[in-house]
């Protein structure tokens, strides 16, 4: 199967959009630490007493990371698939 190439005309698909959404969206509030980074400790802690809005702002903070990552295996793909050829 042939894989297409990224379209980058797609913000989603730009480092310099996702990395931007990464350190607003996906870090906010900064004080006293990122939100993220909080909601993260608790479900690793057992996600005691956590509400469904809890849950809903930990998809809300974590999607530009999962973008990050997303875009990182894209482009390790395509970087592979060049090296073969």
């Amino acid at each position: 199967m042939e894989q297409k190439e990224l379209n980058r005309s797609n913000p989603l698909n730009s480092w310099k959009t996702v990395l931007i959404v990464c350190a607003t969206l996906g870090l906010a509030p900064f004080v006293p630490e990122p939100h993220i980074w909080g909601k993260l400790k608790w479900v690793a802690g057992g996600a005691v007493g956590m509400k469904l809005i809890d849950w809903g702002d930990l998809v809300f903070h974590g999607f530009p990371w999962i973008l990050a990552i997303r875009l990182g295996i894209l482009e390790l793909k395509g970087r592979l698939k060049m090296k073969q050829a």
